[in-house]
């Protein structure tokens, strides 16, 4: 079971908003390149600002507009006939590069490993490259958990809000993320596994 499981619901809920940028002459590579921007944005303030609770107590939030900016853009491409190839890969590395603007940031808090960070981040990284393989190999884009994107999201968006109300990282944090490490090598191995023919 995996956050993903519930896109569906979510898109249900945002395909009037698909609709209104339809409207409006909005591009599903707008709507892609917006978020990817959005989120350096954010995780340059984190780092810009590393005493401020704001930028952390506020993640979750930005978050969640994250993913439905990134199930809107997957319906205007659908829906209203703006696939391409060119988005098709715009959207991969966009969701790469943000993740790894809103979670690098964590890593250089005081008391949290850069040894781990830069696991969590390269393994993040690696389940969106084993997921797209299931393409090469006829299965198709695979999300399998247990810690897909959206997993994440919600993985971090928990840390943002404890560090934010004030609880100090060390020592658990880097026992969490040598268990985030764990939890995404089952992720790639899962993902591989399903793309296998």
């Amino acid at each position: 079971m995996t956050l993903y499981d519930l896109k569906p619901r979510f898109q249900n809920l945002l395909r009037p908003l698909a609709h209104v940028l339809f409207r409006a002459g909005i591009t599903a590579n707008q709507v892609t390149c917006s978020a990817m921007f959005a989120s350096l944005a954010w995780g340059l303030w984190m780092l810009r600002a590393p005493a401020s609770a704001w930028p952390y107590l506020l993640l979750p939030l930005f978050l969640l507009l994250r993913m439905a900016l990134n199930a809107v853009d997957g319906m205007l491409a659908r829906e209203f006939k703006q696939q391409s190839h060119a988005g098709a890969i715009l959207n991969e590395v966009g969701d790469v590069v943000s993740d790894a603007a809103l979670y690098a940031p964590f890593f250089v808090l005081p008391g949290a490993s850069l040894t781990l960070g830069a696991a969590v981040l390269f393994l993040s990284l690696l389940t969106e490259f084993v997921g797209v393989l299931g393409h090469v190999t006829g299965a198709g884009r695979r999300y399998d958990g247990p810690l897909g994107k959206s997993d994440r999201a919600l993985a971090f968006g928990a840390l943002a809000l404890l560090f934010g109300a004030g609880v100090p990282l060390a020592p658990w944090f880097n026992f969490l993320s040598a268990a985030l490490c764990v939890l995404l090598a089952w992720t790639c191995v899962k993902r591989a596994r399903k793309a296998l023919p």
